[in-house]
């Protein structure tokens, strides 16, 4: 039988940055574990901005991969005070199987006007909180459900991210914790795991090699069970720069229990894509006059 995922996507705060964070509308734990999540083999988490134009138009393509992706449970991470209206209907109207969470990134963490992208960690926040609802819901299992779901597997999604079908098919048979190549990344066409023997020994990437682990957040999944049984183990919201996956890695896995996917790392079937940031130049001039477009037409 095939197993479940998680999905965490955290959505950004800000239209300047591509935060992923998931964010979840259900009460506690009431989302009915037996009918739900009791099914579920991918965790997938996603973060959202609050204010970004690009939301509704990032979710439905992500949307739109994961219902072709058997027994997956997306967690969604608003970076927000409270769930945004917006998310909320987008979230109900998917034909997902949805957790929806909010969590705010403190404002000494947020990344200001005309800050570089990469200055600071993103999404810290929002996939801790999504760890801790998981670890909840894990807790309160029982007998086949708390079987399940210890097959379950997490991935961390970006919204703007683009994947493979054949992806969630390999990180499906995730022990501990699986690895392959990411695409478009790092300024370079491709970071990967270099596989040696069935074993990964290195990493192919241009910066920092030295880190704990060299990879982007879209290159590994982790089994639920491994998540459950390290409560330790969360993404450091003051780690320095690219080191946010080491942050939460080390407290997992050393190097030689990472599980090479993709034909040993040497196929890439998910790409680090970004969506272009919308020029609003005659919008503003627009809304200036009193011509601006409806406000009440959702975009």
């Amino acid at each position: 039988m095939s197993k479940p995922f998680f999905f965490f996507h955290c959505p950004a705060s800000h239209c300047l940055f591509n935060a992923k964070n998931v964010f979840c509308v259900y009460g506690p734990l009431d989302i009915g574990l037996s009918s739900k999540l009791g099914l579920m083999k991918f965790a997938c988490f996603v973060d959202k901005n609050k204010n970004c134009l690009r939301n509704k138009a990032e979710l439905t393509r992500l949307s739109h991969t994961f219902l072709h992706v058997p027994q997956l449970h997306w967690i969604v991470v608003e970076d927000a005070p409270q769930p945004t209206p917006l998310v909320t209907d987008f979230l109900a109207a998917s034909g997902l199987t949805y957790t929806h969470l909010y969590k705010l990134t403190p404002k000494d963490r947020k990344l200001q006007e005309g800050d570089p992208s990469w200055l600071k960690p993103r999404g810290a926040e929002q996939r801790n909180e999504g760890l801790h609802w998981l670890r909840e819901m894990g807790a309160a299992a029982k007998g086949k459900e708390a079987a399940a779901l210890e097959e379950a597997v997490v991935y961390f999604a970006d919204d703007d991210n683009t994947y493979s079908l054949q992806l969630f098919e390999e990180m499906r048979y995730t022990y501990r914790v699986s690895v392959w190549p990411v695409g478009l990344v790092g300024g370079m066409k491709f970071e990967r795991p270099v596989v040696e023997d069935g074993k990964v020994v290195r990493f192919h990437t241009g910066w920092r090699p030295n880190r704990p682990f060299p990879i982007d957040m879209a290159g590994f999944a982790v089994s639920l069970r491994l998540i459950l049984t390290n409560p330790q183990a969360r993404f450091d919201g003051d780690a320095q720069m690219g080191f946010l996956e080491s942050s939460f890695l080390q407290h997992l896995v050393t190097m030689d229990d990472l599980e090479p996917k993709a034909d040993l790392c040497t196929k890439v079937l998910v790409w680090h894509t970004r969506t272009e940031k919308p020029k609003m130049k005659r919008e503003d001039a627009l809304q200036k006059q009193g011509l601006g477009s409806d406000p009440d037409v959702e975009v």
